[in-house]
């Protein structure tokens, strides 16, 4: 079964001939040139042939532009630390301009986009772009401390910053279209009991989360939303139009079946980064990818992990993630 025929069924509920798996890193260094991130993503995709290719730029690629600066100070991860931030004051959210999308950091992004598209072209692997949501965008314009105050203190201010920051999010989305991508992984932290109150997320989170998902709803045909914390408010974004979530739920306080019971659709995960993938074994990481989808019956499910996997992780272990599901249904 090729991978987008194996991905439709799992997103229709039907059988397939095996689970899903995709694993996706950070590139530090490499993430910076466009030609870099599409080799190294490439040589990555070929090295394990998952059933995805997400494409993972730095968490701040799409506020570069904004004015903000970044370096990698060696973050296992891959993250980069902020060196300049844009929002100092809760006026600074009324001064933030919108930029091109196809020049920069992010046309930077793009390119390497329309490369790992085009050299993949005859291999029917989806190919899907991550783009993070206007509050985590705000986040990184700031910080998270600042924006939770500006939150409570200045919210018409913080406004004017997310409509400026949803419109240009919205604009690279129809540059990112013309690449071919299947669809996008949106990145929603805040979404999540640990960031912020349900009526917080509601005023200043989902509308904004929403008017994204819904312009490219039907558009593109493979978008997953991404909740990296580790109390998602599922019962909030179930509803969203998304065609797969992504969550913890090895570690986190919300598990698999709590998870069922809020959302019916697919689900992303199954691995723990830090415990299966990085400090795990082959053989812990076969059995963890057997029990998830013996709990999940294996229908609608994706097995990856709940968060970016280090840098640093055993290459053993993931070649272990594909052997897994080879054979689990054997």
């Amino acid at each position: 079964m090729r991978k987008r025929e194996r991905l439709e069924k799992t997103l229709a509920g039907a059988t397939t001939d095996r689970v899903p798996a995709a694993l996706w890193r950070h590139w530090p260094g490499d993430d910076q040139r466009a030609a870099d991130l599409a080799q190294s993503t490439l040589d990555y995709q070929r090295a394990f042939d998952w059933d995805i290719v997400r494409v993972t730029p730095p968490a701040t690629t799409a506020v570069i532009d904004f004015g903000v600066q970044d370096e990698w100070q060696g973050d296992a991860q891959g993250d980069r630390v902020r060196t300049r931030s844009v929002v100092r004051r809760s006026l600074d959210w009324t001064e933030v301009r919108a930029y091109d999308p196809t020049r920069g950091q992010f046309g930077r992004y793009v390119e390497a986009i329309g490369l790992i598209v085009h050299a993949l072209r005859d291999e029917d692997v989806p190919v899907i772009a991550t783009l993070y949501s206007p509050l985590a965008q705000a986040a990184r314009l700031a910080d998270d401390d600042l924006l939770v105050r500006h939150l409570r203190t200045q919210p018409d201010r913080l406004r004017t910053g997310l409509n400026t920051i949803t419109d240009t999010l919205l604009r690279c989305l129809e540059v990112l279209k013309s690449t071919g991508v299947a669809g996008i992984c949106y990145v929603c932290e805040h979404a999540d009991y640990e960031a912020l109150s349900e009526a917080e997320y509601q005023q200043f989170g989902a509308p904004y989360d929403r008017k994204v998902l819904e312009t490219i709803s039907g558009r593109l045909w493979f978008n997953m939303l991404h909740l990296p914390g580790g109390s998602p408010m599922l019962g909030l974004v179930n509803t969203f139009p998304v065609q797969a979530i992504q969550w913890d739920f090895t570690d986190g306080a919300t598990d698999l079946a709590k998870g069922r019971s809020a959302y019916s659709g697919v689900i992303c995960g199954g691995l723990s980064s830090r415990r299966h993938l990085h400090f795990g074994t082959p053989t812990t990481v076969r059995e963890a990818v057997r029990d998830t989808i013996q709990a999940a019956a294996g229908r609608r499910l994706i097995i990856s992990a709940g968060i970016t996997p280090a840098v640093t992780t055993p290459w053993s272990n993931l070649r272990a993630v594909r052997d897994a599901v080879e054979t689990a249904g054997r």
